[in-house]
């Protein structure tokens, strides 16, 4: 925003630049620049103008060339916060598995009573029977 407003205010110095001449030359009926520098300045002015129309085609590409670096940016952008986001996922995991008290899990003793005696139960019926837990042929047995 800022290149388009100097050039346009320097194009509109130069406008009222021309229009100040233009009227010093008429009040003193006289002309102010010298003809070498007029016509350098025409010369130039004219090499402007062509180069301005040579670039009017390029110009009238640029919100199609700008719409696609636009999409490509924005694709860019999604997958790398898409990636950002997995690696913060797996930081999260690792923080959860260092503050976890489960991180080197061992079974413990169970505070339930009840649990207690069915544990003591399936032991004593183990040993007496000779089989595994849930390998028994008959369901009886176990009863």
């Amino acid at each position: 925003m800022l290149f388009p407003a100097i050039v346009f205010f320097l194009s509109l110095l130069g406008i009222v630049g021309l229009f100040v001449v233009k009227y010093l030359e008429e009040q003193k009926q006289k002309v102010l620049l010298p003809p070498v520098l007029r016509k350098k300045a025409d010369e130039q002015a004219i090499q402007l103008k062509g180069m301005l129309l040579a670039k009017r085609a390029e110009v009238a590409n640029l919100p199609g060339n700008f719409l696609h670096l636009a999409h490509v940016g924005v694709h860019v952008a999604a997958l790398e916060a898409a990636r950002f986001a997995r690696y913060l996922e797996a930081q999260a995991h690792r923080l959860a598995d260092f503050v976890s008290h489960k991180h080197h899990f061992k079974k413990g003793e169970t505070r339930s009573e009840f649990l207690k005696q069915v544990k003591e139960h399936a032991l004593n019926n183990n040993h007496n029977n000779g089989s595994v837990v849930g390998g028994s042929q008959n369901d009886s047995e176990i009863l």
